[in-house]
C-alpha cells in the first residue's frame, strides 16, 4: 500500500480520482492500493520565540536576532486532527512507502518533510513531481516517481 500526501485537499481529491482511491474516510481516501491524504498547507510551523524563552514573548528590536540552538515545530490546535490522521496513516503496517505529492518546489518539499519528520516516519519516500493537475499528468507522474533522496538537497535548502 502506498500513502500519498498532497499539500491541499483539492489536490488530494484529484489524485485519488486518477488512482482509483474512492473510499472516503475521515481525512483521507483509499482504494486500489493507495491511501491519499493531505496537509492543509503548512500543517506544522516554526514555534514562536516564547516557546524557547518566555522572556522573548515580547521581543524588541534590540533583542534581535533570536536564534535558537535547534528549531522546534508546532501543530496549531485547528490542524492537530489532520496531523494525527497523517501520523496514524504513516504508522499503518500495510503502508510500505510514502509519496510526497505536495507542490513541486522547495515549499512543497518543506511542508511534506516537516510532517513526515514530526510524525517520526522512517518509511521510504517517493516524490511525485508534476506541474499540472490534468489526469494524464498525474498518471505520467506516478509512472515516473523518484526516490525522495533525490530531493534531500531541496529540502535542506
Amino acid at each position: 500500500m502506498r500513502l500519498v500526501i498532497a499539500e491541499k485537499p483539492s489536490v488530494a481529491q484529484s489524485i485519488a480520482a486518477v488512482l482509483g482511491a474512492k473510499s472516503r474516510h475521515d481525512g483521507y481516501l483509499e482504494g486500489s492500493g493507495y491511501i491519499v491524504s493531505w496537509c492543509f498547507g503548512h500543517l506544522a510551523e516554526l514555534a514562536d520565540a516564547a516557546v524557547y524563552n518566555a522572556d522573548d514573548a515580547k521581543w524588541t528590536l534590540a533583542a534581535l536576532p533570536i536564534i535558537p540552538t535547534s528549531f522546534r515545530f508546532i501543530v496549531r490546535s485547528e490542524k492537530q486532527k489532520q496531523f494525527d490522521i497523517l501520523r496514524e496513516l504513516m504508522r499503518r503496517e500495510d503502508v510500505a512507502e510514502v509519496v510526497n505529492a505536495c507542490d513541486a518546489g522547495r515549499e512543497g518539499e518543506l511542508i511534506f518533510r516537516t510532517v513526515y519528520c514530526l510524525a517520526g516516519c522512517s518509511k521510504p519516500i517517493l516524490r511525485l513531481w508534476i506541474s499540472s493537475m490534468e489526469d494524464d499528468a498525474i498518471r505520467s507522474g506516478f509512472q515516473q516517481l523518484k526516490s525522495g533522496r533525490d530531493y534531500d538537497g531541496l529540502h535542506q535548502s
